[in-house]
C-alpha cells in the first residue's frame, strides 16, 4: 500500500508480514522493476503495530491510496468437537480482527487526508461453502464478508471503496501443506479444470483498486475458476 509515484506497474508499496525475509525478496523484485518498497515486520492482529504500519506508509510515501489485506491462516481443519478454543481465537484474530484493524487504521488516515482509494481483503469461497473441519475458518471469512458491507456505507461518502476477493482452491504453500494428493480431484471439480494461481488473485486485487472498478464496493467476489458452481459439498 502507499501512494503511486511512478507510472502504472511501478508502484510504491509498504509490505507487511510477520516474517521479514520473504517481504525483503518481494521488495527487491519491486525495486528491480523500478518501484519503491518499504518492509515492515508486524503482526496484523496487534492494533499498535497496525497503526504504526499505516503511519509508516503515510510518512514514507506521503499518503495512502490502496490497501490489500491478504494476511491469513487456515488453521487446523478438524471437527468442532476436537478444535481448541485457542485455535479458534487465532483464526479470528488473524483472519477477521487483522483486516478490521488495518481497515480502521487506513480509513482514519485516508479520511483525515481527504484521499479517495480502495481497500481489498482476501476472504474465501468457504465463507459461504463448507467442508468438514472448516467451522472456525468459515466463520472468520463469513465475518469478513459481513464487515465490508457496513464499511462500504461508511467509507463511500469519502470516495473510498472496499471489496473482498473470495478465492477458490489456490496453489499456495498453505494448500500444499495439507498434501498434494487431493489437488487433481479439486482441479477436476472446477469449470476451468485447474486450481488457481497466486497471479489469478493478484490480478483481481489490482483490478479492484483501479478506476475500472470505480462503481464496485461492498462486494465479495468469487475468483474460483467455477469451483463453486456444482454447489456445496
Amino acid at each position: 500500500m502507499g501512494e503511486s509515484v511512478c507510472p502504472r506497474g511501478c508502484p510504491s508499496v509498504v509490505l507487511v508480514g510477520r516474517r521479514e525475509p520473504p517481504l525483503r525478496r518481494t521488495a527487491d523484485a519491486i525495486e528491480a522493476a523500478g518501484g519503491e518498497a518499504i518492509v515492515v515486520a508486524a503482526d496484523v492482529s496487534n492494533s499498535r503495530q497496525v497503526d504504526a504500519v499505516v503511519d509508516r506508509a503515510v510518512s514514507g510515501f506521503g499518503g495512502l491510496d490502496h490497501v490489500f489485506n491478504n494476511a491469513g491462516i487456515m488453521g487446523s481443519f478438524e471437527p468442532i468437537t476436537a478444535m481448541s478454543e485457542e485455535s479458534f481465537d487465532e483464526l479470528i484474530a488473524i483472519n477477521l480482527k487483522g483486516p478490521w484493524l488495518m481497515t480502521r487504521a487506513a480509513l482514519r488516515a485516508m479520511i483525515t487526508a481527504g484521499r479517495s482509494g480502495a481497500i481489498v481483503n482476501t476472504s474465501s469461497f468457504l465463507s459461504t461453502a463448507a467442508t468438514v473441519g472448516s467451522s472456525g475458518y468459515s466463520a472468520s471469512k463469513a465475518g469478513l464478508d459481513a464487515m465490508i458491507r457496513a464499511v462500504a456505507l461508511e467509507a463511500g461518502p469519502h470516495g473510498i471503496r472496499i471489496n473482498n476477493i473470495n478465492p477458490g482452491v489456490i496453489d499456495t504453500p498453505m494448500l500444499r501443506a495439507h498434501g498434494d494428493d487431493a489437488i487433481p480431484a479439486l482441479a477436476a471439480r472446477a469449470a476451468l479444470r485447474r486450481i488457481g494461481t497466486p497471479e489469478d488473485i493478484a490480478d483481481a486485487a489490482v483490478w479492484l483498486c483501479t478506476d475500472e472498478a470505480r462503481f464496485i464496493t461492498g462486494q465479495s467476489i468469487l475468483v474460483d475458476g467455477g469451483f463453486n458452481i456444482p454447489g456445496p459439498r
